[in-house]
């Protein structure tokens, strides 16, 4: 007894601080990647402070199991690409970018395997006089990488069952391509899908604005073609506000902005659009000035995956994020390094 209030007189009021800095963060600014790391580290500060309820050997099991949770989290990476390389190849056509993604996974999941191999000392078969120094830069970036990929999909999650208000004024749908040039596509009605059932939770009605522009191959533009959706589901007319010039994620952003900015009242503005789009939305969105709540629609499971990879590759060639993500990998990889030169 005395025991478990030891650590809930030293840990908790540090797990209690470390949680709502991280949910005060993720509410003020939900863009940030800073916050995937408060993320995670309040995920390990509330393994110790669970760990704190065992004794003995009881902590070691424990700590052994987050461990090992940790690294199937980890793994799941690669798996999640072999798998979606196999049923992209299965489902769509043969593409460079679907065999990359099963080959990508191959080489990510050799490559963790080695690095906790490599750490657990699972390695003690091979001499490290056997190990070139190239090779094991290779695990260590693979597994640094997976890393930040790992972190990247838990906050993309966080983000999205975050609780949020429903009292928006407005509602702004990203588009995406049509089926036939004129009809949404399972993807671009699961969005509008959404974003009526947000609408009708408001108790004051927003004002819709589908965006995009209409492309080459399209009959009528997205914006065109979600109204004639939103109609058909009984939203009224007047609830509409059409965006239909931008061809892209930042252009659907600004010109949605130009429309809210020059109407009156108030401009509590949610952001729809797929599940994995929404951090990097949330990221344009800060950078045109738009104040938006992301609130992400549903896709299918065997999607979702490479399209998230997708993602987080659009987020970290950013100029910020990459600066970040190398100074990182300079740290960690550094007391390798100093090891084979030493």
């Amino acid at each position: 007894m005395d025991r478990i209030i030891e650590n809930l007189q030293v840990l908790g009021p540090v797990l209690a601080t470390v949680w709502a800095v991280t949910i005060l963060c993720v509410l003020v600014r939900p863009q940030r990647y800073f916050n995937s790391i408060l993320l995670m580290v309040s995920l390990i500060v509330t393994m110790l402070f669970t760990a704190g309820f065992f004794e003995g050997d009881g902590i070691a099991y424990f700590l052994l199991t987050c461990f090992l949770i940790m690294m199937v989290a980890l793994f799941l990476v690669p798996v999640f690409l072999i798998i979606n390389g196999v049923q992209l190849l299965k489902r769509e056509s043969l593409c460079l970018a679907h065999v990359l993604s099963l080959a990508l996974g191959i080489f990510v999941g050799i490559g963790e395997i080695a690095a906790v191999a490599y750490v657990l000392g699972l390695s003690d078969f091979i001499s490290l006089g056997d190990i070139s120094p190239l090779l094991l830069l290779t695990v260590f970036t693979v597994f640094y990488f997976s890393f930040l990929v790992l972190s990247f999909v838990l906050y993309s999650v966080f983000i999205q069952i975050m609780p949020h208000l429903n009292n928006f004024n407005y509602i702004v749908i990203h588009g995406c391509g049509l089926a036939g040039g004129e009809r949404p596509t399972k993807l671009l009605s699961n969005r509008i899908d959404k974003a009526i059932d947000v609408y009708r939770k408001c108790r004051v009605k927003p004002v819709i604005i589908p965006s995009g522009g209409q492309g080459a191959d399209e009959k009528i533009s997205e914006a065109q073609a979600m109204k004639n959706y939103l109609l058909e589901k009984g939203i009224p007319e007047e609830q509409i506000l059409m965006e239909d010039r931008s061809t892209t994620t930042r252009e659907n952003l600004i010109y949605s902005k130009q429309i809210i900015d020059g109407r009156d009242g108030k401009k509590k503005t949610a952001l729809i659009s797929s599940n994995y789009h929404i951090y990097r939305c949330l990221r344009l969105a800060r950078d045109v000035g738009l104040k938006c709540t992301g609130i992400g629609a549903d896709v299918a499971l065997y999607y979702w995956p490479s399209a998230l990879i997708r993602e987080f590759i659009a987020v970290f060639l950013t100029k910020r994020f990459f600066f970040w993500a190398m100074a990182g990998y300079v740290l960690f990889i550094g007391p390798m390094i100093y090891i084979f030169l030493s």
